[in-house]
């Protein structure tokens, strides 16, 4: 399960592995690189793996802030058609669909700047907590592209609801850890230095349920989120990214 990844820091203590985002020098931007090695890490969790819980953090003063924006243009200037902007999109599909799926309870430790796919991320994770210093946003409309990563809308929809992420999105303002815990986006808010116990509280109990119980609970929990969708609309999210995207580049020429 160990890997020697450029991108993450992955450690396994029994049946708990724990990946930290570990570019801190690029606010742990969610590369193609790194999106590839999470596929690697969740690609691996199956029945024989041992896995029981799945940490996610992130190194550095931030966990996430966002996607690698950087890598953009370099996409764009390979193929202006933005063949390689869809195919970073769809890797993001990829990995939330993985994360949703797999039967590794996960957890977001969350601290400072929560933003756009870091958002994302954390959300498609079925336990959330943060330092009371955390500070989210959905910035996607501030940038020029829709908020299409990863299948994020349906998901924060459900788990937040619509009036509160339409403004969220609309404004793309800032919020604080308290408000992200008024709106489900975390279960818990603790002082920076609790987060590690916060984490154990979850943990200790977890890894002494029944391996098919807990699978059977997230199956069981998967399906009823889905119940109501008779169309998955977030398989376009790389086809929107990369047409906003392209459109914008062009523009600028």
């Amino acid at each position: 399960m160990i890997h020697d990844f450029k991108s993450l820091l992955v450690t396994q203590e029994g049946p708990v592995l724990t990946v930290q985002l570990n570019s801190a020098e690029t606010g742990n931007a969610l590369s193609g690189e790194m999106l590839d090695e999470l596929l690697t890490v969740l690609g691996a969790l199956d029945d024989d793996s041992g896995i029981r819980v799945l940490v996610f953090s992130g190194a550095g003063e931030d966990f996430c802030l966002g996607g690698d924006r950087a890598e953009f243009p370099a996409l764009l200037a390979e193929d202006p058609t933005g063949v390689g902007l869809r195919a970073l999109g769809n890797k993001a599909r990829r990995v939330c669909d993985a994360l949703a799926s797999t039967d590794a309870v996960t957890i977001a430790r969350l601290h400072g700047g929560v933003v756009g796919a870091g958002v994302g991320l954390a959300v498609f994770c079925d336990l959330r907590v943060g330092a009371d210093t955390c500070r989210f946003r959905l910035p996607e409309l501030g940038l020029g592209v829709p908020p299409a990563w990863g299948g994020i809308m349906p998901r924060l929809l459900h788990e937040v609801g619509t009036a509160r992420i339409r403004e969220l999105i609309l404004t793309a303002d800032t919020f604080d850890a308290t408000t992200a815990q008024e709106l489900s986006i975390l279960h818990k808010v603790v002082p920076e230095e609790q987060l590690d116990r916060a984490v154990t509280q979850w943990i200790k109990p977890l890894v002494r349920r029944s391996p098919s119980a807990l699978r059977t609970a997230k199956l069981m929990l998967n399906a009823y989120t889905n119940v109501n969708r008779l169309a998955d609309a977030t398989l376009f999210d790389a086809e929107l990214l990369s047409s906003a995207l392209t459109v914008a580049a062009a523009t600028r020429r």
